[in-house]
């Protein structure tokens, strides 16, 4: 019922970072058709995207005559003829044999569809970022639901934000092309060649349902998606469909597994930023930061509050009407881990109002 976000607004105190390596002085240019090469066979591009984050990572790895590519960009006219500039650019002609997505988001999977279509190869994703995101486009056209219209209420929504809600609801659809009606599953743990290399599927949870990271030992990769940033934490958020989730448990946990699963000694391929080293210094630092958000929230929550009353605990910035989704998911997901923790409590006003307090 809602979207996803790739980006927290900011915590609310930046944590003192381990120094990250970043190897490459060159970068690709968003849209260009351009790619620098990070490994034999493996090309960094990067496709335009509007917003703070600018642009967004894509990877096309050597396989046999052709491509794999990993993430797609937004359907977008601009992303499109990025990627016809790639075609004729950096990709040499070659055609593409299979299209990889790491998760359901729409500057991940935007274009899968297109590229599918075009080329006629297979969309790889793990099952349920497919059905979920199959299921988030059919919310296009739809009215806003009213279970939708409760979360918000009860998470300190006024009118005007709910009316903002009603009005962009079903936005998720447009961003995306049509996906193909069958796929490809990729599972936890599996292994599978692309080209002359063997990739490992890592996945995590807590940012989207099962989102897919590629390990390869033998180029020493990791296409980290939204799993792993350097520079910024990926959102996490609860949402109407699920309001009693504790993703942010799904969360940690999965960076724990990560960590466990995959050598530091790694360059990383994020979706934003650059690549990077330094895996598990970043992951500790992620970790931290949202422990510390808990500590600063359940600190705040000595007086009842309502979700809406606990971003200042969370985020360095302010929330603007632009923000309040993606905010109030991810205050929610903090709130929900307090309370799963049995740190915190949520009681329920008569005008069906949440408020939350420490325990």
């Amino acid at each position: 019922m809602s979207d996803g976000f790739e980006e927290t607004p900011g915590e609310a105190e930046t944590p003192r970072r381990q120094r990250l390596a970043y190897p490459f002085e060159v970068e690709p240019e968003p849209g260009s058709g351009q790619a620098v090469e990070v490994a034999p066979g493996v090309l960094w591009l990067r496709q335009p995207l509007g917003g703070s984050l600018g642009f967004i990572n894509v990877w096309a790895l050597a396989d046999g005559e052709g491509w794999a590519i990993v993430d797609t960009g937004m359907a977008t006219k601009d992303t499109s003829a990025a990627w016809k500039a790639a075609f004729v650019g950096a990709l040499e002609g070659r055609p593409v044999t299979r299209v990889i997505v790491t998760h359901l988001h729409p500057d991940h999977v935007g274009l899968a569809g297109w590229l599918t279509r075009r080329f006629d190869c297979r969309l790889w994703m793990t099952r349920l970022e497919y059905f979920q995101c199959r299921m988030l486009v059919a919310d296009t056209g739809r009215e806003a639901p009213e279970d939708g219209v409760r979360f918000f209420h009860a998470a300190g929504w006024d009118d005007d934000a709910i009316d903002n809600y009603k009005t962009r609801f079903g936005g998720f659809g447009r961003a995306v092309h049509a996906l193909p009606d069958s796929y490809r599953r990729m599972t936890d743990g599996e292994t599978f060649r692309i080209g002359e290399h063997d990739w490992t599927v890592v996945t995590g949870q807590g940012h989207s349902p099962d989102h897919a990271c590629l390990w390869s030992p033998s180029l020493g990769l990791l296409i980290s998606g939204d799993q792993v940033l350097p520079k910024i934490s990926s959102n996490v958020s609860v949402f109407p469909t699920e309001p009693d989730a504790d993703p942010l448990a799904d969360w940690l946990t999965s960076l724990a597994k990560v960590k466990a699963a995959v050598p530091d000694e790694v360059l990383v391929l994020p979706a934003h930023n650059a690549p990077f080293r330094g895996l598990h210094a970043r992951i500790d630092q992620l970790i931290a930061g949202h422990e510390r958000g808990l500590s600063r929230l359940k600190g705040k929550l000595e007086e009842p509050r309502r979700a809406v009353d606990t971003f200042g605990a969370l985020f360095a910035r302010p929330i603007g009407p632009d923000l309040l989704g993606m905010a109030t998911g991810e205050a929610l997901a903090h709130l929900n881990c307090l309370i799963a923790r049995g740190q915190a409590v949520r009681e329920v006003d008569e005008a069906g109002v949440g408020w939350y307090r420490a325990v």
